[in-house]
């Protein structure tokens, strides 16, 4: 009888954290129990920038090398309260925006690691185009780090010329 209940009380303290979890996203992210498949494409043309009277965000994927062995990061990048997209890889895709403040949020879609989120705000103009970029980094003694940070344009172009345009989809 002990080792049931112990068994029960143990199954519903494991239930009970990963409720605390999903529920302890940021309130830009979307739903934990959201993943995406993702695709690339390599060779792919520069996006033309955004419609009259919208602002663009350009969500780009930033590695520094793979996290395992043939391995890349997939991340999820969230628009106020909800998922619109993830990347894989050095990958990016684009989104149009009404002007106005946007909060925004990426998350490092793992079943591993799951502490890699970081959000920012920030007020999108009409005719502009922004870049965010979630950065992966994996340093000598295989830690990663993880960062969500505005790039310029410049920087953002040519980031653009070389890698891949990424599509997804929900699981």
């Amino acid at each position: 009888m002990k080792l049931t209940f112990l068994a029960f009380f143990l199954c519903l303290s494991l239930a009970s954290a990963a409720g605390v979890r999903a529920a302890s996203l940021p309130d830009s992210c979307g739903d934990d129990k959201v993943k995406f498949d993702v695709k690339t494409e390599k060779a792919q043309p520069i996006p033309a920038g955004p419609t009259a009277g919208k602002a663009q965000i350009v969500f780009i994927e930033s590695e520094n090398q793979m996290v395992g062995p043939f391995h890349e990061a997939t991340v999820r990048f969230g628009l106020d309260g909800s998922w619109v997209g993830a990347n894989y890889g050095n990958s990016y895709f684009t989104l149009t925006v009404d002007p106005g403040v946007h909060h925004l949020c990426a998350s490092w879609q793992s079943d591993i690691e799951k502490n890699n989120v970081d959000v920012t705000s920030f007020t999108a103009e009409p005719g502009q185009v922004y870049y965010f970029a979630a950065q992966v980094t994996v340093n000598s003694r295989n830690s990663v780090t993880f960062a969500l940070s505005q790039w310029n344009e410049d920087e953002g172009k040519y980031r653009l010329k070389t890698w891949k345009l990424s599509t997804s989809k929900p699981k």
